[in-house]
């Protein structure tokens, strides 16, 4: 997409980290979904490569660093293990140098570089900006401030591991499905894989499809309508 060759080349935010949660288990796929082959290289490849065209700073999320040595990314771990997502954002959100971080899974190849800007351009006045895709709310692309941090940790400290546990606690922007759909119209920035039938018919898809190439560039609630 044309918007997205530009957004790309405009110079990357340096007050928001981008984070790449890939802690999670993989059970149901049943090895790494960070390491599977896409159509533009490894899964956490291409999105590594989107997001350091579009913020100074990049972290992984990870409580098997090894597995990533060969990317020259900075990565932390979980502060509260076992506790899934939720502590994967809590950990980047943490480690963070900047005061919002733009959180995104490990499985979402196809990100799309003029919605990340439209997501991050919202962040003045808010704790969470989050979109809505054709299946509902996407906690794990979505951006958070440090505001998030006390409620995240009262959270997890009562056991809780759902993401959106904390957001009563806190200002939450949406952008819902219309305003998505104007960047993203197949809503192709929130594919993601859970099982290998999930990975087959994903690579199938890229095969039939234009899927959208990543970059080349090195380098209150309130509702937004």
């Amino acid at each position: 997409m044309l918007l997205n060759h530009i957004v790309d080349h405009i110079p990357p935010l340096n007050d928001v980290t981008g984070v790449i949660l890939a802690g999670g288990q993989s059970n149901r796929m049943g090895s790494n979904k960070a390491l599977l082959p896409c159509k533009y290289g490894l899964f956490i490849e291409a999105i590594h490569r989107k997001l350091t065209a579009l913020f100074d700073n990049v972290l992984i999320v990870t409580n098997a660093p090894e597995q990533y040595a060969f990317l020259s990314c900075h990565t932390v771990m979980d502060l509260y293990p076992g506790m899934g997502t939720l502590a994967g954002l809590h950990a980047g959100l943490y480690h963070s140098r900047t005061s919002h971080i733009f959180a995104v899974a490990c499985d979402m190849p196809y990100l799309n570089s003029a919605l990340i800007r439209k997501i991050a351009a919202l962040r003045d006045g808010a704790a969470v900006v989050i979109p809505e895709g054709d299946k509902g709310l996407e906690p794990l692309h979505a951006l958070y401030g440090s505001e998030c941090l006390p409620p995240m940790e009262r959270a997890l400290l009562a056991g809780e591991r759902r993401i959106v546990s904390f957001f009563s606690e806190v200002a939450v922007r949406y952008l819902f499905r219309d305003t998505v759909a104007e960047l993203d119209p197949s809503f192709d920035s929130f594919r993601n894989i859970n099982t290998p039938s999930d990975y087959f018919a994903l690579r199938d898809l890229e095969r039939n499809a234009d899927m959208p190439e990543p970059s080349t560039t090195a380098h209150e609630n309130v509702a937004v309508a």
